[in-house]
Order: C-alpha cells, then structure tokens, then sequence
C-alpha cells in the first residue's frame, strides 16, 4: 500500500472520539444525574477545528430545564467559564433514564497545546446541582491548517 492511501486512513483513526476518565467533584456526594461516559472526538482535539464532547447520563426523575456550567483550569490556573442553556444541548423534557448531552466548539487557533482540566456542572431550573464532574482534555500541539 502506498503512502498516500496510507494517509487518509491514519486520519479516519485518528480522530475516532474516545471516552475520558471522569470523576465527580464529591466523591461521596448522591447526585440525581449520574455520569455513564464521556466522549470526545477528536481526542485529542485540534485547535482550530471543531470539538465535540458527548456525555452519557441517567436520571431517576424528569428534568423540565437547567444550565450547564464549565470551568476550564491550565495548569492550575483557573482560565475559561462559561455557561449554556441545558436544553441547547440535549432534548427537553428529559425524561426519566438515560439522555445524551452534546456540545461542539471550536478553539482559537491560538490556544495553547496542552492538557486541561474541566469542571461541568448540571443544574435544574430551580439552579439545584444535580450532577458535577471533572475531567480532562488535550489540545493537539500540531496547528491546524487554518493557522498555517
């Protein structure tokens, strides 16, 4: 097989989305959502392309809105928030077992590579946590060709 159809299955494989240790904020905390998986594809994610990060959840009641809430820390240092209605990003009403959140972004092209830390919480409408977990992500160090 030559080089050149090597390539474009090398790509295919790399940016297959992968699943990510997660951990919950309070390791003893009972919280009402309860974290299955979360993917992210591409991982690791490259700057200037779109990200996407899929999470598999369950719930023992319905769920009528809420909000998402992400910090973002680089080395230690506490760098990004932000906050999304929480029925942009899965179907509302959430029904009582298991949903998917998804979220897609696109990073600066100048964001540095590295490794992050995320911190998302999920609250309802009455801003009750009903679920919060920690995990990380890795932005590529090779630029995307839009910063070329």
């Amino acid at each position: 097989m030559s080089r050149i159809a090597i390539l474009p299955l090398l790509l295919v494989f790399s940016t297959i989305a992968r699943a990510t240790d997660v951990q919950y904020c309070e390791e003893n905390a009972e919280y009402e959502v309860k974290v299955k998986e979360v993917n992210i594809s591409p991982n690791p994610i490259a700057r200037g392309e779109p990200a996407t990060f899929t999470i598999s959840a369950t719930t023992g009641r319905g769920i009528t809105g809420g909000k998402l809430v992400i910090e973002v820390t680089y080395f230690g240092w506490h760098i990004h928030s932000e906050t999304h209605d929480l029925c942009s990003e899965t179907t509302c009403p959430v029904e009582t077992g298991d949903f998917l959140v998804a979220h897609s972004q696109v990073l600066p092209g100048y964001t540095p590579p590295g490794s992050y830390s995320l911190q998302m919480k999920m609250l309802d409408a009455q801003k009750k946590e009903l679920t919060c977990i920690k995990f990380s992500i890795d932005i590529g160090s090779v630029p995307s060709v839009a910063d070329m």
